[in-house]
């Protein structure tokens, strides 16, 4: 059993994806016009002022120490990250040094 396709286009197969090289991908840039160019620096006085706080900042870095170490935070470690992060600044510090030092060895 053959099943004939009528097609009523002179070519029998269509490929949308088909290129002719004798037609440009894109249309030339107009004449002078420089289409590539580079974001300019950032300028630091357009930066936001906004601070962190010291309590978002400990668990950020927390999350990082505990992730280099090899221990990626899970879900249920939340409570526990929070509860930490909320430690003074010295405590915080110490936990993370100990961190790293478990994975310098």
């Amino acid at each position: 059993m053959t099943i004939a396709l009528e097609h009523h286009a002179p070519q029998a197969f269509v490929d949308p994806y088909a290129a002719d090289p004798a037609d440009p991908a894109w249309p030339p840039a107009a004449a002078g016009q420089d289409t590539d160019h580079l974001l300019p620096p950032p300028n630091p006085s357009e930066r936001l002022s906004t601070l962190i706080d010291p309590r978002d900042q400990h668990r950020l870095a927390l999350h990082a120490a505990l992730t280099a170490a090899g221990i990626p935070p899970r879900p249920e470690d939340r409570d526990a990250i929070d509860q930490l992060s909320a430690l003074p600044s010295g405590i915080n510090t110490t936990l993370q040094r100990w961190l790293h030092h478990t994975t310098s060895r």
